[in-house]
Order: structure tokens, then sequence, then C-alpha cells
């Protein structure tokens, strides 16, 4: 398989209410949002996950709109785990990647280095899945009493995310009939080779009510958060419009720069090489680099996400503020925020775009450019 990334499919329609609550247990409330959030999180911030399909209960669409994490496809799910999977890989059969992760949504401790474990071996296997070996004694029993004992060697405990290559798996769903404890039992139904990666004792799987607090303490030791903030400023020079978070402003005058000089995403940018403690823009794309000249801020911009991404960290909100007396920023706030948004990757809703002016004084209140502060928040587990 050829090292382009996985897709990746969360089960989450079952009711699951043995947990409690009265709510199904993926949408309940753990660490401050739902369960699914946590899951999606885990894989949206994950820089070899593609695309994202969420297998839902009908039930739940309207919840669904509430998610500030968004899968990139939507699939109803079927009677059975199975058939749920089953519309999951159907979702995804229009245009595929090679490798696909199935994983449980009640599983929301779920690692980077465990999905990474997962995906490294489909590069050269048919599939892999993440199990931790039984350690303790293993009796048999009736009424309350012992009845026996059970060798415990070669038995694992299994986990997900489970990883297949795409067809082969969905050929195997194709062909499975009855019930199936998880994936990887239709896999070697149809003659598929599992290899077994160490899973992980934090990614436990919500069963009962006492599991969120265990799921709580684990999300709230792992929490990492980071601030960063950015400064820039960029003179005005000619042309008929300026490029502010990546959004084109009609204008007397354009920005100087060697780069489209969009001095937004470069503040921007640089409060999340900040908040990683990783330079700052020049350091990364050098001006006297000719390949860089008048090259898309967003290319920067993207960069920055891609390394937070592998620190295990996502953008937990953005606020910037533009300074300047024209071009008037308001009318075009919202589109900013928009593209910022899709650029990153992340819901527009943790993205402020603001403007003031310096009352007419300095360089901005004269006219003779913009300049602009950013803060970043970064978190992740």
């Amino acid at each position: 398989m050829k090292r382009q990334g996985v897709d990746a499919i969360i089960v989450a329609a079952g009711r699951g209410l043995r947990a409690g609550g009265g709510t199904p247990k993926q949408w309940r409330e753990l660490h401050g949002a739902p369960v699914v959030e946590h899951t999606l999180r885990a894989f949206r911030t994950h820089p070899d996950i593609k695309k994202i399909v969420l297998v839902i209960h009908p039930e739940d669409s309207e919840r669904c709109k509430t998610l500030q994490t968004q899968p990139d496809l939507f699939a109803n799910g079927g009677a059975s785990r199975a058939a749920s999977v089953r519309a999951g890989l159907d979702a995804l059969s229009d245009n595929p990647a090679q490798g696909v992760l199935i994983h449980d949504v009640a599983r929301p401790c779920v690692s980077h280095k465990l999905i990474s474990n997962v995906i490294e071996p489909l590069y050269d296997s048919a599939a892999a899945a993440p199990a931790l070996p039984v350690t303790d004694a293993l009796w048999t029993g009736m009424d309350g009493h012992v009845t026996g004992t059970h060798p415990r060697d070669g038995l694992f405990r299994a986990q997900t995310p489970q990883g297949f290559r795409y067809r082969a798996i969905r050929e195997a769903h194709s062909h499975y009939n009855g019930p199936a404890a998880d994936d990887v039992e239709v896999a070697r139904a149809a003659g598929i080779e599992v290899s077994v990666v160490p899973g992980d004792e934090d990614n436990l799987k919500i069963t009962h009510a006492s599991d969120f607090a265990r799921a709580e303490r684990i999300l709230g030791g792992r929490m990492k958060i980071r601030l960063g903030n950015g400064f820039d400023v960029h003179a005005f020079g000619p042309g008929d419009h300026v490029t502010l978070c990546g959004v084109k402003i009609p204008h007397d005058h354009g920005l100087v720069g060697h780069s489209d000089a969009d001095v937004a995403m470069h503040t921007v940018t640089d409060a999340i090489y900040g908040a990683l403690a990783m330079g700052d823009i020049g350091q990364h794309f050098p001006p006297s680099d000719p390949q860089w000249k008048g090259a898309d801020s967003a290319v920067f911009l993207r960069h920055a996400v891609d390394l937070a991404a592998q620190e295990g960290l996502t953008i937990g909100n953005i606020d910037c503020t533009i300074i300047c007396e024209a071009p008037k920023i308001g009318p075009h706030a919202q589109a900013m925020r928009e593209s910022m948004a899709q650029i990153m990757g992340v819901d527009v809703g943790v993205v402020s775009v603001k403007a003031t002016t310096s009352e007419k004084l300095g360089f901005t209140g004269r006219g003779e450019g913009i300049a602009c502060m950013a803060t970043c928040m970064l978190e992740g587990k």
C-alpha cells in the first residue's frame, strides 16, 4: 500500500444505554464534550487520516449538527455492528483510500501513537489490530462459584481501531453472514491474515457508568494547552486590492511583501509557531529563498497546522485583530473566518477575525500600512 494516508470509520450507531444516564453513551458529556467529540478529534488531528465517516443512528442526526469536530461523511447505521460498518465502507466507495481504520466511538481515549501503530503495518500487510495480552488468571464459573481454570497463553484483549486494506475488508463484509464481535472476525472468515500490534491500557471502551470516571481521569491527565501570539506589519504599496486571511479586498493600494503579503494570515501562522515554540515564518520560509516570492500564504498556515498535528495538538481557537484605517474589514470578516477555518481544517466557530483602528495615530493611523496581532490556543492529549 502506498504511503498516502488512510480513511477512518467511526461506528456510533448503537444505543449504548448500559452506561446509564438515559442517553446513548456516545452523546453523554465527558471532559467538557460529548464522547463522540473526543473520538472524532483524535482522528481529525492525526496527520495520516484523510477522510472520516461517522456512522450514526438516524435519530442522532440533529445532535451531529452541534459537534465542533465534523466528519467528512455521515452514514446511517444498521441493525448490527457489522451492518453499520458496511454502511461506513459503502460511504467511502466513491473515492476510498487504500487503507481504512474501523473504530468504536466508545473508545474516546485513543492516542495518536496507537493510531500510528495500526496504520504502519498496513503499508506491508493486509490487516492490523491492537490488542493487550491477558495477564490475569482465567476461571470458569457457575452460580457464583469457581468451576475451573483456563490457560491464558495466547489470549488477547482486542481493541480498536482495526486497520485493513479497504477493498479487502469491504469484500469480506459483503460475503459475511451472522454476528461478529469485531471486524477482525469478519476478516479472518475471509482468509485475511491480521497482524497484532500492541494495544494501550488507556484505550478503554466505555461500557458501564464507572468507565466514565476512568476516561475522565485519562483525558484530564493527557490534556495539553499551549498558547502563542503573533504580530506582523506590512506597508502599503502599488495595487488595487489587499489579501487578508486569504480574501481579496478591493483597495486603492496593495500590501508589500515577499509572498502575497497576507499580513493577517502571517500573524496567525506565527501565533501557531509560537504556541509550538518553533520559531516564526521567516525561519521556516526564509524571504531570501526565491521560491516563496509571491507564494500563497495558505502554504505557511497549513505547514504550521501540520506541525501542530504532528505534536498531537489541534486548534482550540484563534483570535485575530487587524489594525488599519482602511479598507473596512467588517463586511469581509465572515468570509475571512471561513477561509481560515477551511485552510486549518477546523470549525469556523473557533476562528475570530475582528478589526480596530489606531485612532489616526502611528503608521496605521497615517494610512501607511496594516498591522495585525493574533492569539492561538492549541490543545491536545
